[in-house]
């Protein structure tokens, strides 16, 4: 078939208006992204390193004040990205921001294990719905064909940040002392929290929220971006009643009440498990290589060699979503890696030595990275406008509930076995292990079909 003058000038159109999108939204929601996931995991960098000592925590009160945080942003992340959708991102994700980033500066003053779980319950309250809130974002801005692409650019910030992070918070944890007598960990609460604050008040004159409103774009491009998107909600919402978006409280009915939604709950529990055990653990798994193997490391070593599993698992998130960007995705892309995180995570703490510890502990950050992003390109297939905030929020919750389960329980579980986290890591396996079981449950019934994403040319 002979290209025309006309599509391919389509063509050229809809490269140059996504590829503006990626360079002008995409990094910016991801720095945002960066630093969300770094003052929501910086107590696991504090705990081992000072914080648990000065405040007297047993490992079940660091995990119970690590995963409280989750109960907070729970309450509210359904009702935030309903308000998110109905104020616009601009505005509530530059409050989001903002409130959270003066939460988070407050922890440099805890005195207490009540202060810090008071504190941590408050940071999830003011978090609440900006990790749903930003994937709606993205979604209002890039078609379904290009979203497996942008998502994937856009959670690089997550294993970005435990690499630049995790050295970053061992260096500020060294200046012990140095900013009016602070301890180490408090002056690198007080560091990582500014950042958001500032953030927030950026982001409020940056962002914007349609298409139609900016000026980085050609016409041509503005009319195929908001034409494509227009097309592709109508689409949706005439598929079948699943995809109608509704509007309040018709919105959370179609999102509660959808089997597919609580389905892919399920399957993101299971990865939000492993994740958050590895953010609020890894740090302390590495300070047991002293006793373990008679090692030694540094505040900044202890930083770097918790870094090193992100380095591929970021490599390996890029190259998954491209694949599935040109081939469309597929069962495997959620179900392999699943299967693969639930058998590496247990065998981690069997390995021997730290730096087989360390390669297993690297395969299941690989195995959750590959997955995660691809994964939100699902719930959009067949939830669109209200009901779709109200999906990703009500998909996400779980992911919280999993973000809370994942420290308290290892806590518990690492107090009950005098400090062994062995049965800890083989409850993570068996939580990976039925996100696998659930996704291909949803593959043989059907109600899920992820090959029917349209896949996009390469060069586009």
């Amino acid at each position: 078939m002979t290209t025309t003058s006309s599509d391919q000038s389509q063509s050229d159109v809809a490269k140059s208006a996504i590829k503006k999108v990626t360079v002008r939204l995409v990094p910016f929601v991801a720095v945002m992204f960066f630093i969300n996931y770094l003052d929501r995991s910086a107590i696991g960098f504090a705990g081992p390193n000072g914080m648990e000592a000065d405040l007297g925590l047993t490992a079940a009160q660091y995990g119970f004040a690590s995963g409280i945080f989750f109960v907070g942003y729970i309450l509210l992340e359904v009702p935030s990205n309903m308000a998110l959708h109905k104020f616009g991102a601009r505005v509530w994700l530059a409050r989001i921001m903002i409130t959270w980033g003066i939460v988070a500066v407050l922890f440099t003053w805890v005195n207490s294990y009540a202060q810090l779980s008071w504190l941590r319950f408050a940071l999830g309250i003011a978090e609440a719905g900006f990790f749903p809130g930003a994937i709606l974002y993205l979604s209002l801005w890039v078609p379904a064909r290009y979203r497996a692409r942008t998502l994937g650019l856009f959670y690089l910030a997550q294993p970005l940040t435990s690499i630049i992070g995790a050295p970053l918070a061992g260096w500020l944890m060294t200046h012990d002392g140095a900013f009016f007598g602070l301890e180490g960990w408090r002056f690198m609460f007080l560091m990582v929290g500014l950042p958001a604050v500032i953030m927030g008040v950026v982001a409020w004159f940056y962002l914007v929220d349609d298409p139609n409103k900016v000026k980085w774009l050609t016409p041509a491009e503005r009319e195929w971006l908001t034409s494509e998107l227009a097309a592709e909600a109508k689409d949706k919402a005439g598929a079948d009643s699943t995809k109608e978006s509704g509007h309040g409280l018709a919105a959370l009915k179609t999102a509660f009440t959808t089997p597919r939604v609580w389905a892919l709950a399920v399957i993101y529990f299971g990865f939000i498990y492993g994740l958050y055990t590895l953010a609020f653990f890894l740090p302390t798994i590495i300070g047991d290589f002293a006793e373990q193997y008679d090692t030694s490391f540094g505040l900044v070593q202890k930083g770097l060699i918790t870094a090193i599993p992100y380095v591929p698992a970021a490599i390996v998130l890029y190259l998954v979503s491209q694949h599935v960007t040109r081939n469309g995705l597929k069962t495997y892309h959620i179900a392999v890696p699943a299967f693969t995180g639930a058998v590496s995570v247990p065998l981690a703490l069997f390995a021997g030595s730290p730096a087989l510890t360390i390669a297993c502990i690297a395969v299941t950050a690989c195995s959750i990275f590959a997955a995660l992003p691809n994964f939100w390109t699902l719930p959009t297939q067949f939830l669109t406008g209200a009901a779709a905030a109200a999906g990703i929020a009500l998909i996400n919750t779980w992911g919280n509930l999993a973000g809370f389960a994942a420290p308290y329980v290892t806590g518990w579980i690492r107090d009950a076995n005098d400090g062994d986290l062995k049965l800890a890591m083989f409850v993570v396996g068996a939580a990976m292990l039925l996100s696998c079981l659930t996704m291909l449950g949803l593959a043989r019934s059907g109600r899920v079909d992820p090959a029917e994403r349209v896949p996009v040319q390469a060069g586009h």
